[in-house]
């Protein structure tokens, strides 16, 4: 019989019951906050193997990524893309300026971006052909997986997040570049994946299981309220007083109990290295590593400022520092749902005063100061940044592409051609990648179609793309079918 040092407590174990090979795994993996924080920091061991095919221009630089996600789809011919000498039915409302890169335009909404734009890659030229991903959610879950799904209902409207869906691109890596310091790996912020009630989809970790699942920082506060931010709860990163002396205390205990009078058990899980991850848990708890990280009181008042004293703005400072804090995977879901009105990019009416006074200010601010930022503390040099939609908006005004009504200034759903930005980890500064035709119908040049981009994700953190890993029915499944674009590489 196991001896407890102690007095006796019923949340710690039942003296009538056997020790189990389960539970002295369970020992190992903090429960502190649920199974999925303890299974979270025990990804070394459970890592799959990565393809032994390496190397090439970019392979392994980036140590973290942050994925700003333009949910809703911008308009690729009012930011990045604008035309001239278009009849005024395509031609943006917006005038074209100068930007650091010589014979490229934005419009006037980017003043900022035009500045900085010698710090990153414009992609011009990403493009798919929909094949039923005319609707937000099946879009978002292609982009987000690398995968298309087969359940979509008539509305367009995909099923809720299953278990046996393909994994967010966060959870894969995660997985098979696990964290080395006591930090959340994966933090996905402000708000879910969603469109009308379908949330968080293309969102999880799928089939990988819930350890890999992100941590989601959602504060309370309606999309409107620009100070949500402000109202960050991570009560579960810390511990009541009398939790963590008595019950933490207790653990601690039993585990000496169990390498003092029963070696041949611990010999027998050895290779579980349980004090390994047992100490990682209780790192993350007990240190305040991810508590301080989250604190954006610690940002001197003109920092804040910069970014821009909004819900994107404070969401991209927020993920500055949680790289900083050795987070490796940051998503920042832009703040308005998709298929809505105000500052969602879903622009199917009012395009000219959403995008001037709303949507791409915040942007602008926002994105640039975080491109700036990352520079000038050393980090952008091993931080990949990508700045994605699920689709552009179509060339002509006011016509219909996926059976949305559009006002005479509204722009519908368009995958066909649009604009991404990748910058940092290697990823060549002031050069643009593929180009539109006249109208940004479609590449002319190099087109990238939003699988590659994942698997240049996956590249630039030394991942080959066409990694195996197993799903819900023991199934082997490539990370994506598709090749990095290494031309983005310098």
């Amino acid at each position: 019989m196991i001896h407890i040092p102690g007095g006796t407590c019923s949340d710690l174990c039942d003296s009538n019951l056997k020790l189990t090979r389960r539970n002295l795994l369970r020992l190992g993996g903090s429960t502190m906050l649920g199974l999925s924080l303890g299974q979270l920091l025990n990804l070394n061991a459970r890592a799959g193997e990565a393809s032994a095919v390496t190397g090439g221009p970019g392979w392994g630089k980036a140590k973290s990524i942050i994925l700003v996600y333009l949910q809703g789809g911008p308009s690729h011919l009012d930011l990045w893309d604008p035309k001239e000498n278009v009849p005024d039915k395509i031609k943006s409302p917006f005038k074209s300026i100068p930007t650091k890169i010589p014979g490229t335009h934005f419009t006037e909404l980017l003043p900022k971006l035009a500045q900085v734009n010698d710090k990153f890659t414009m992609i011009r030229s990403v493009s798919y052909t929909p094949n039923g991903l005319f609707n937000h959610t099946a879009a978002i879950y292609q982009i987000m997986t690398g995968y298309t799904t087969d359940k979509v209902s008539p509305s367009g409207q995909l099923e809720p997040p299953s278990p046996k869906d393909f994994p967010n691109f966060g959870s894969n890596i995660i997985r098979l570049k696990p964290v080395t310091e006591p930090m959340l790996p994966f933090v996905m912020l402000p708000r879910p994946l969603q469109e009308s009630n379908v949330v968080g989809k293309g969102g999880t970790a799928g089939f990988l299981g819930k350890a890999y699942d992100p941590y989601y920082l959602y504060p309370e506060g309606d999309d409107m309220d620009m100070a949500k931010m402000n109202h960050l709860k991570t009560d579960d990163l810390k511990l009541p007083q009398e939790v963590f002396a008595l019950r933490l205390d207790r653990r601690a205990r039993l585990r000496d109990a169990l390498t003092l009078q029963m070696p041949e058990i611990e010999k027998a899980v050895e290779s579980y290295n349980l004090d390994e991850y047992y100490q990682r848990a209780l790192n993350l708890i007990i240190s305040g590593k991810a508590r301080s990280a989250f604190d954006l009181e610690q940002e001197a008042d003109t920092t804040r400022d910069r970014y821009g004293r909004n819900t994107f703005g404070q969401s991209c400072l927020l993920a500055r520092r949680l790289v900083e804090a050795g987070t490796k995977v940051v998503e920042v879901v832009w703040p308005k749902v998709a298929n809505s009105d105000n500052h969602s990019w879903d622009v199917h009416i009012g395009l000219y005063a959403r995008m001037k006074n709303q949507s791409a200010p915040m942007l602008d601010q926002g994105l640039s100061a975080l491109f700036e930022d990352l520079d000038q503390r050393g980090l952008l040099s091993e931080t990949l940044v990508v700045a994605i939609g699920e689709f552009g908006r179509s060339p002509e005004k006011g016509v219909s592409t996926s059976g949305n009504s559009n006002s005479p200034d509204g722009r519908d759903h368009w995958p066909y051609c649009y604009t991404s930005v990748i910058g940092g980890a290697g990823i060549k500064a002031g050069y643009v990648h593929g180009k539109s035709d006249k109208t940004a119908s479609s590449p002319l040049e190099d087109p990238v179609h939003p699988m590659e981009m994942l698997a240049t994700i996956y590249h630039a953190f030394g991942i080959h793309p066409e990694t195996i890993v197993y799903n819900h029915l023991n199934q082997p499944r490539e990370l994506v079918k598709a090749s990095a674009v290494t031309k983005l590489f310098a």
